[in-house]
C-alpha cells in the first residue's frame, strides 16, 4: 500500500461511498490541514512508527475511502483503522478541531458494512448487549476472583495469563469502611450510572461514588434498568446496538427526575455526552438523547464544584494516571487532581506522559494485543519512575490495564479510582472507621 501522504482537501470530487456514516461525517475530514501537530499525540505512531497508523495517515485513508481510491475490502485499510486506539489525544493536540474520534467511529461502521468484527470483538459485544448474558459473564468473574483463580493463573503465558491479571487488578487495594454520607443534599439531585463493568467488578466503588457525592451535598436518586452505555459498540463500529443501549439509558435517567448524571468511568462519560451526537438522526431521540447529555457529568465535576471537601488524613504515596477518554474526549484535566488534593497527608507525585494511552482502549488489549503491549510498555516505566504505591486512575479499562501490566511485571504498586481515596478519606474522619 502506498504511503499516506497527503492529497488536496480542497478537490472536490463525487463520493464514492455514498450514505454511509464516513461519507456523512466528511465535513470533519475537510477540517484537516494535514500539519503533523498529531503525530506525537498518538501512541500507535510513537509505538510503530508508520504513518498510517497515525491519526493524519488515517484521515487521509478515509478520504481515500470516500473518494474511492482504495476499496472497503482493502485489507491494509482495515489493519491501519483497526490498530487505532481511540484515545483521542490527537484532537486534543489538533488546533484545526478535527473531531476525530467520530470520523473514526464512522469509518468503522463503514467498514462493518462490508466485513465482520472478529469473532472474539463479535462475542464480547454481543455478551454487552444482552444484560442477562453480561450479568452471567461478570458473575462468572466474580466468583473466579473470590476463589482466588486470577492470583494462582495470572503468571500463564500470553493473553489468557493477562486476563486473570486484569481481573486480579480488580481486587481492592484499601479495605472498604463504610459509613454514613451527613451531607444536606442542597446541590440537588443526582444519580449515579452503575454501568456494566464497574458494577460487575468495581461495585465497591459504586458505592464509594455515591457516598462521596452525599458528603458533598448532592442527594442521591436511583435510576433502574440503566446499564452499559454502548462505548464499546460505537467504537467499534457497531453503531446499532449502541444507539439501543443509548435509548435505554436516556429512557431510565429520566424516570429517574435526576437533575444531573454522575459517571464514575471515563469512558462511559464521554459516550453518554455524545449521546446527541450518536442519535441526532433520529427524529424520536435525538432531543431527549441532546437534554440528557447536557446532564452528565464525571464524579469529579462534580466533587470539585461542591468543593470538595477535606476528609482525614491518609498518608499514601499516589501518582495520577489521566484516563483518555477524560483528559481527552471530556477535556477534564485538573477536577482528580482537586479531589486528591481534598485528602490530608496523601503524597501525590506527577507522573511523566500521564496523558498518553495505557493501550487499554476497551477490547483493544484483546483483539490488537501485541499493539496494546507495545503502548503499555512505556506507561509502566514511567508509573515505576514515580516509586508511588498506588496508581488513581478513573476508568475500569484503565485500572484494569495498568493493574494487570503491573502485575505481570512484579511490581508491588496497585491500581485503583481517585473516588475510592476520598470515600476512605472520609471514612477516616469517622470514629473508628479504619480505610
Amino acid at each position: 500500500m502506498s504511503s499516506t501522504l497527503p492529497s488536496s482537501s480542497a478537490s472536490a470530487r463525487a463520493c464514492a461511498i455514498p450514505g454511509t456514516p464516513l461519507a456523512q461525517a466528511m465535513p470533519g475530514l475537510d477540517s484537516c490541514v494535514h500539519c503533523g501537530f498529531c503525530l506525537q499525540a498518538c501512541p500507535t505512531y510513537l509505538a510503530l512508527h508508520d504513518e498510517n497508523d497515525s491519526p493524519r495517515g488515517r484521515l487521509v485513508l478515509m478520504r481515500a475511502l470516500v473518494e474511492g481510491d482504495v476499496s472497503l475490502d482493502d485489507p491494509d485499510v482495515h489493519a491501519h483503522i483497526d490498530r487505532c486506539l481511540g484515545c483521542r489525544g490527537c484532537e486534543t493536540a489538533c488546533p484545526s478541531g478535527v473531531p476525530y474520534g467520530q470520523l473514526l467511529e464512522a469509518t468503522r461502521a463503514t467498514l462493518a458494512m462490508r466485513r465482520p468484527l472478529p469473532l472474539i470483538a463479535r462475542l464480547i459485544l454481543g455478551t454487552f448487549a444482552r444484560p442477562w448474558a453480561l450479568g452471567a459473564a461478570l458473575a462468572l468473574a466474580r466468583l473466579a476472583r473470590a476463589l482466588g483463580l486470577p492470583r494462582l493463573l495470572a503468571a500463564l503465558p500470553g493473553r489468557l495469563g493477562f486476563a486473570f491479571a486484569m481481573l486480579r487488578a480488580t481486587e481492592r487495594p484499601l479495605g472498604e469502611a463504610p459509613y454514613t454520607p451527613t451531607g444536606d443534599g442542597s446541590r440537588g439531585t443526582v444519580a449515579v450510572l452503575h454501568g456494566c463493568v464497574m458494577q460487575g467488578l468495581f461495585a465497591a466503588t459504586n458505592r464509594a461514588t455515591e457516598r462521596v457525592l452525599g458528603v458533598n451535598d448532592y442527594r442521591l436518586v436511583v435510576a433502574t434498568d440503566e446499564g452499559c452505555c454502548g462505548a464499546l459498540h460505537a467504537h467499534a463500529g457497531d453503531v446499532d446496538a449502541a444507539r439501543r443501549l443509548a435509548r435505554r439509558n436516556i429512557a431510565a435517567f429520566e424516570q429517574s427526575g435526576a437533575d444531573l448524571v454522575a459517571v464514575n468511568a471515563s469512558g462511559c462519560g464521554a459516550m453518554m455526552k455524545e449521546y446527541g451526537h450518536l442519535l441526532h438522526d433520529d427524529p424520536a431521540w435525538s432531543a431527549r438523547a441532546a437534554a440528557l447529555a447536557a446532564r452528565v457529568r464525571d464524579v469529579s465535576e462534580l466533587l470539585v464544584a461542591a468543593g470538595p471537601r477535606r476528609g482525614g488524613p491518609l498518608a499514601l504515596h499516589v501518582t495520577y494516571d489521566a484516563p483518555c477518554h477524560l483528559v481527552h474526549a471530556q477535556r477534564i484535566a485538573t477536577a482528580p487532581l482537586a479531589v486528591l488534593s481534598a485528602i490530608p497527608e496523601l503524597r501525590l507525585t506527577p507522573l511523566a506522559d500521564a496523558d498518553q494511552c495505557c493501550g487499554g482502549a476497551g477490547i483493544y488489549n484483546l483483539v490488537e494485543a501485541e499493539t496494546s503491549d507495545a503502548v503499555l510498555t512505556p506507561k509502566l516505566a514511567r508509573i515505576a519512575e514515580t516509586g508511588a504505591a498506588l496508581v488513581a486512575t478513573g476508568n475500569p479499562g484503565c485500572l484494569m490495564q495498568v493493574g494487570g501490566g503491573l502485575l505481570r511485571a512484579g511490581s508491588t504498586t496497585r491500581v485503583l479510582h481517585p473516588v475510592d481515596l476520598l470515600d476512605a478519606s472520609y471514612a477516616a474522619r469517622v470514629p473508628n472507621a479504619d480505610p
